[in-house]
């Protein structure tokens, strides 16, 4: 009620009172997160292509990756000061405070360090190998008139008033059928997935139970939640990858810039949250439950790293990256290409197999497409860690989905054999409608 009082109050006042009261001046912790969202961007987009054989310009990520964000954010990440070194990014924020800096470290892309750090890169992480690992190119089956439409479509804004395709890519048996970039764009440019990284990390989790090195349906290993009592202790694994695991998050949608921008380290913050539902009984979407979801196999990536999964995958263009205490950010924070995509989604149209090898379990395509536990509204239900079609007219019920911010789009159709990529950097509140972009790339391909 004070709220709404408030509100009447400021909307009485004249047009002068409006005027003489300037807006507040950013706080010291806004500018920190600006600062360090900016640092990371910047690293992670010039380092990765530089590593990937491409490049980018400080420009071009001006342009596209830095445009367009959180509204809090959005005026302060285009006019801080960036610096670009060999093996850091740097961004000032307070005269009385170091720079906000990110390092590159091989094979595991940028990590933002915590705000008042200052000193040298400590080497944490060997470099990755990259092999290339082609994929084939073929005529598209179907009408190839109007697969071009479609495409050209995504990027003249067709599916969405001021959207900003970078990539699209479709992929029909295997065999690229059509592939188009953004100015400044190619092969060879990784970009964020967003929150497209929670479907890797269920497909990393689907690894490591085919090695019999996790249970779905066991409780979620988490050190925090071991005490006698904690009724913590009873989400399981597949809760979280269901986001359903009752705990609260801070914000819908559960935006953690502390543990992605801000330094924070995830087991400082991830495990802290209580219960307010029973766990399995309500759906909320929260990048915490697949942080967690990680952090529960994490003991088993001292033998089996994310980056075996995506070598054998042949998506050698990819870094997941970590905090800077060394946990996986794999909710958001791993940086690949449309192909690397390609060839992720091309594990879910084989049902796990990769040259003959099983490498997620019998059935987990299956299980990853079941909407078994409480659901969202809207236009796509959820399975784990996957986004479904089935309320979407026109597009096979089995069609799933890898979703992330800013049109990040991985759809796979296995009875179709097709799977459709698509990359952008759409700013905050443009959004680009890959629902039906879907249902014209397989029509055109029917």
């Amino acid at each position: 009620m004070r709220i709404l009082i408030l509100a009447a109050a400021l909307t009485a006042l004249p047009l002068s009172a409006h005027a003489q009261s300037p807006a507040p001046a950013p706080s010291p912790a806004v500018r920190a997160m600006a600062a360090g969202y900016k640092a990371l961007t910047v690293c992670s987009a010039l380092k990765t292509a530089e590593a990937a054989g491409g490049t980018r310009t400080l420009a071009s990520v001006e342009a596209n990756e830095l445009v367009g964000v959180y509204p809090e954010l959005d005026g302060l990440v285009r006019e801080l000061p960036v610096e670009v070194g060999p093996e850091q990014v740097s961004v000032a924020w307070d005269e009385a405070m170091p720079p906000r800096v990110a390092l590159f470290w091989p094979g595991r892309g940028c990590v933002i360090m915590p705000v008042g750090w200052s000193g040298e890169s400590p080497g944490m992480f060997p470099p990755g190998v990259r092999v290339n690992a082609p994929l084939a190119t073929a005529a598209p089956d179907g009408n190839a008139a109007l697969l071009n439409e479609a495409v050209e479509g995504a990027f003249e804004g067709r599916y969405g008033e001021g959207s900003n395709t970078t990539a699209v890519l479709v992929l029909q048996a295997n065999r690229i059928v059509a592939e188009d970039y953004a100015e400044g764009f190619g092969i060879d440019t990784p970009q964020r997935t967003w929150s497209v990284g929670k479907s890797l990390a269920g497909t990393i989790i689907g690894a490591a139970v085919q090695r019999g090195e996790a249970d779905v349906n066991a409780p979620a290993a988490i050190a925090d939640w071991s005490r006698e009592g904690d009724p913590r202790a009873a989400i399981t694994l597949d809760q979280l990858m269901r986001m359903a695991s009752g705990l609260t998050s801070d914000t819908a949608g559960n935006r953690t810039d502390a543990l992605y921008f801000g330094g924070v380290g995830i087991d400082e913050q991830a495990p802290a949250w209580p219960l307010i539902a029973p766990p399995g009984t309500r759906y909320r979407y929260a990048n915490n439950d697949t942080l967690l979801a990680v952090m529960a196999i994490a003991p088993t990536f001292e033998r089996h790293p994310p980056a075996d999964l995506f070598r054998r995958l042949g998506m050698y263009d990819t870094w997941a990256e970590t905090d800077w205490r060394g946990n996986y950010m794999l909710s958001s924070q791993v940086w690949t290409t449309a192909r690397d995509l390609a060839r992720f989604g091309r594990l879910y149209l084989n049902d796990g197999v990769v040259d003959g090898e099983r490498i997620l379990p019998e059935g987990w395509r299956d299980y990853v497409s079941r909407p078994s536990g409480p659901q969202p509204t809207g236009e796509q239900g959820y399975g784990a860690t996957f986004w479904l079609f089935n309320r979407s007219q026109g597009i096979p019920a089995d069609a799933i989905s890898a979703n992330g911010n800013r049109g990040q789009y991985v759809i796979i159709v296995p009875s179709r054999n097709i799977v459709i990529v698509r990359r952008g950097e759409d700013p905050a509140g443009k959004r680009f409608d890959h629902i039906a972009f879907t249902r014209d790339i397989l029509a055109a391909l029917d």
